[in-house]
């Protein structure tokens, strides 16, 4: 039989392997306490290889989409930015080569509604922006190389115009949590100029930080707009006040369902419906069209139209104001690219900390986006660790009955982060969630094959067989049970660790930690917890030993002094005269 025969070639190489394997640990078990020290303080000393991995929140994934931000200068109509947008279009057909460049989707200014622009994570503000959504075909080079190429092209050839690239994939999205990078400089406060004037020092300060791209801020003070002073000598001879010009002005240019809301039911089929008031965005075209909008106090008082009332001069304004509990922002938004998130992080604090002294009294800056979220993430992920060990020892220590043995089992949990960290190090992965959740998973497998060891030599204890003796049995006995249950996940784990299929990258790191924890667990299994029970065991042995002959020695005496016969009276000690 062709898998009986397979069978045995198998067991007999595998039982050399097991006789090699006796004969190391049976020389490891001579000098137990200095391999056991030397790998318990290379393990320690590789968990250091955690603090030079950076930090992200989750791996980038290559979605073969770009998204690629156009901002004209303020102003711009909206005609203009249409015409940019087709320049910018054929010089991206330049740099992707046809044979990979699928489709470019051009939007162009604010969505048609203002329900639209609430759910938009473009950060567009005005007509002069512009979103460049470009496909590319499935057998495309990595995009970052597209990405890379169209940061050093587009500002040379359109010098004036503002470009930065956004998340196109949908995950990375929902991590920003609908901001248009990572990492969100915000300064609050009511005197915006003056933030909006510390906001580009700081960016200067950020753009000079290794890692940063596309850092610009996303407000704009020079918004061309029309000033409307209201001549208020006029206003009272025709018994108006500005809270009429200002009501009039907003039913017609934004609806009354805001202001006053009215609402109609349908008597046919019982529906409510709301019912807005405003004037059709196309017959207000300009500023004439504007200025002979009418104003009245009441629905039956006499009629004034706007011109009559104001005077008109050119102004400037914020092109959108953002808030952050009811404070107006400014955001600076910066994207890494080529560093880790954390790292990154790290410096604009340090930045914004240096600048903080400048913000003006009742001003607030923050850093807020993903970095925010992936620091708690960290703190619970690690908090979750620690507790996933602790209550696994408890856990062995309510079915052991003991406090020693599941300390000497847990031992060999150290090594498994060791291995975590070494593996993510020869493979240039960053720590993220999914590498903390693999770390998690690791202890659990870790665990259990220690529990087989140390179940093992605990019962050969008990019939009597010395320390070394089981620790060396239960190792040569549960060597086969401990290497096919780590084999079995670690083969496993091997299509995820090499990122295998269409975003394949975003688990990449669970897998490679899971292989490198449980490879380096293995070995502590087999080769260091069978030297801590010896050693330990050992030791408590001599212990009872010395205890028993001392208690051996002290029943003696005690017999000896109960067998004597009683000593006569001492004499009186002669007294002095």
């Amino acid at each position: 039989n062709f898998f009986q025969r397979t069978y045995q070639r198998f067991d007999r190489r595998f039982e050399r392997m097991r006789g090699g394997y006796i004969i190391v640990l049976s020389s490891l078990l001579a000098r137990r306490k200095f391999y056991a020290t030397a790998f318990l303080s290379f393990a320690l000393l590789s968990c250091g290889l955690f603090l030079t991995l950076g930090r992200d929140f989750f791996p980038s994934v290559d979605a073969g989409q770009i998204r690629l931000h156009m901002r004209a200068p303020t102003g711009t109509r909206i005609e203009e930015t249409a015409r940019l947008a087709d320049q910018v279009e054929n010089v991206i057909r330049e740099v992707i080569p046809g044979s990979e460049l699928g489709t470019i989707l051009d939007n162009l200014g604010v969505p048609n509604s203002g329900i639209n622009l609430s759910y938009s994570n473009a950060g567009t503000i005005g007509t002069l922006d512009g979103e460049i959504q470009i496909s590319l075909k499935p057998d495309h080079r990595p995009t970052q190389d597209h990405v890379d190429r169209l940061r050093a092209t587009l500002p040379a050839r359109f010098p004036g115009i503002e470009f930065f690239f956004q998340p196109a994939d949908i995950v990375t999205q929902i991590l920003n949590f609908g901001l248009p990078a990572a990492i969100d400089v915000q300064l609050s406060g009511n005197d915006i100029a003056a933030n909006y004037a510390l906001a580009s020092k700081i960016m200067k300060r950020i753009q000079a930080i290794p890692g940063t791209v596309d850092t610009h801020i996303q407000q704009k003070l020079n918004q061309p707009a029309i000033a409307l002073q209201m001549d208020r000598t006029a206003l009272q001879q025709l018994n108006l006040s500005a809270v009429n010009v200002a009501q009039n002005m907003l039913v017609s240019l934004a609806g009354s369902f805001q202001t006053a809301p009215a609402f109609w039911l349908n008597p046919i089929n019982g529906v409510i419906y709301n019912i807005v008031v405003q004037t059709p965005q196309y017959r207000i075209d300009s500023l004439d069209a504007l200025l002979r909008t009418p104003v009245n106090a009441a629905p039956n008082a006499p009629t004034q139209l706007l011109g009559n009332l104001v005077q008109v001069a050119p102004a400037t304004q914020l092109a959108s104001v953002s808030r952050y509990n009811l404070a107006p922002v400014v955001d600076i938004y910066v994207s890494v690219q080529g560093r880790d998130l954390g790292s990154v992080a790290a410096e604009v604090d340090k930045v914004v900390e240096e600048m903080r002294p400048e913000l003006k009294r009742g001003a607030r800056i923050a850093v807020r986006g993903q970095v925010e979220t992936m620091q708690s993430s960290f703190i619970g992920l690690g908090v979750g660790l620690a507790l996933a060990i602790v209550l696994v020892y408890l856990l062995i220590v309510v079915n052991f009955q003991a406090w020693l043995d599941p300390l000497i089992i847990i031992s060999a949990l150290p090594a498994a982060l060791a291995g975590i960290a070494w593996m993510l190090f020869l493979t240039g992965t960053r720590l993220s969630v999914p590498a903390l959740t693999g770390a998690i998973m690791t202890m659990g497998v870790a665990t259990a094959n220690s529990i087989l060891v140390i179940s093992f030599a605990r019962q050969r204890l008990q019939d009597g067989v010395p320390p070394l003796s089981a620790a060396l049995e239960a190792g040569a006995t549960r060597i086969r049970p401990v290497l096919m249950t780590a084999l079995a996940m670690i083969i496993g784990m091997i299509p995820m660790a090499i990122g295998v299929g269409e975003g394949g990258e975003q688990n990449a790191p669970l897998g490679r930690a899971v292989i490198g924890g449980l490879l380096f667990a293995t070995v502590s299994t087999l080769f260091f917890v069978p030297l801590v029970f010896a050693g330990v065991h050992r030791r408590l042995e001599a212990r009872r030993r010395r205890l028993d002959v001392r208690a051996r020695r002290n029943a003696r005496d005690r017999l000896q002094a109960a067998d004597s016969p009683t000593a006569p009276p001492a004499p009186p000690a002669p007294t002095e005269i």
